[in-house]
């Protein structure tokens, strides 16, 4: 096989899975500005638990044995290749773009160095220990996952979950939402479902300060410290000078069903940063990873790339709420088109237990830590 240069822009779930799978028979560029990979499904517990906070970060150092990543930021894409924000232009045969979304703190970090995110998440958990009653704004996965953290560490602190949407997890089995309503009732955690917060808390998010705020129903809502658990802004800055594609009114990047960038055949683009309609998950962007591996393998071997991705019509969750707790819900093996859904005992074994942090240790060749720490 003859080599070819992929760069690989992100070293997210999807962009770490796909530099992964080329790098034995590619030459592989991965750009990413972070100095380790953040599990993002793992940083809640992280703030409950900051004794644990150290699985969720893996450094790249190990995860390509040909390929190499560079530390930095892509601030143009065409074509032909990348250029950095220090003007460095690294030309390749394949890109894949791989930047991902971000999302509040602290569900996502918002620094690039490990050092600072774990004295950053040491310093809220702190500030939450320390609160009587915590608010969250959010009531969809992230927000009921940090709701369920809390009271795992802390089955005596208060917690209240604010979203103006009506119901639960719309568009999942009805017989999942009741169940998740039972669990969060036998945790003690209340919701207050058709309304909003009228005004931002004056304190910062993840900042101990006892305030009152109205909402839009006019019951107001008392709590010592907050969460933002909602929000999410696609990552895609370096699209907006038009050289290698447009975007979406959401900033998404419209791809292929073989997750090719529209109009360009050797450039893809997987993740949150597609326009694929589905749920933005991490699972979802290693899915597309896989497809978007076998394709430039096939196209650096001569052939025709013929690997398509197709959502499920059927939505999947795993949804843990501490380490014992959690619904589920995947396509049914057995009915097509059917959800399948699981038991609380089955989401801990899947994922409340260790949040999949095994398997990172495995794709980065190490447990998590900070960066030159010795395996």
């Amino acid at each position: 096989m003859s080599r070819t240069t992929v760069v690989v822009v992100g070293g997210g779930y999807g962009g770490a899975a796909v530099a992964k799978a080329l790098d034995a028979d590619t030459d592989v560029v991965l750009v990413e500005p972070k100095d380790a990979f953040v599990h993002a499904a793992g940083t809640l517990r992280a703030l409950v638990r900051p004794d644990w906070a150290e699985n969720v970060f893996f450094p790249y150092d190990r995860l390509l044995t040909r390929g190499r990543v560079v530390r930095d930021r892509v601030t143009s894409v065409d074509p032909a290749g990348v250029t950095l924000s220090d003007g460095t232009r690294i030309d390749a045969d394949h890109l894949v773009l791989a930047t991902g979304s971000d999302y509040a703190y602290p569900a996502k970090t918002d620094t690039d160095t490990t050092a600072e995110a774990l004295a950053r998440l040491r310093a809220a958990h702190d500030e939450l220990a320390g609160a009587g009653r915590a608010l969250i704004t959010g009531a969809g996965p992230v927000g009921l996952e940090l709701a369920g953290e809390i009271k795992a560490v802390w089955p005596d602190k208060e917690v209240v979950v604010v979203d103006p949407a009506p119901e639960l997890l719309p568009g999942f089995d009805p017989a999942l939402r009741e169940d998740l309503h039972a669990q969060l009732a036998d945790i003690g955690v209340e919701l207050r479902l058709g309304t909003a917060l009228a005004e931002d808390p004056p304190a910062d998010p993840a900042r101990a300060k006892t305030f009152t705020v109205p909402t839009t129903h006019g019951d107001p809502v008392t709590a010592d410290i907050w969460f933002r658990c909602h929000g999410v802004r696609t990552n895609g800055d370096y699209l907006a000078d038009g050289r290698l594609t447009g975007r979406t009114a959401t900033g998404r990047v419209p791809v292929t069903e073989r997750l090719t960038v529209q109009g360009h055949e050797h450039v893809y683009a997987l993740g949150d940063l597609t326009d694929v309609p589905e749920a933005k998950m991490a699972g979802y962007a290693m899915q597309h990873a896989a497809v978007v591996a076998e394709n430039i393998l096939a196209q650096a071997r001569g052939e025709q790339p013929t690997a398509v991705y197709r959502p499920s019509p059927v939505p999947s969750v795993l949804l843990p709420l501490g380490p014992e707790r959690g619904v589920g819900q995947f396509p049914s093996e057995d009915a097509p088109g059917e959800p399948a859904l699981l038991s609380a005992q089955a989401v801990a074994a899947y994922k409340g237990a260790d949040l999949f942090v095994g398997r990172f240790e495995e794709l980065f060749g190490r447990k998590g830590g900070l960066p030159g720490d010795t395996p």
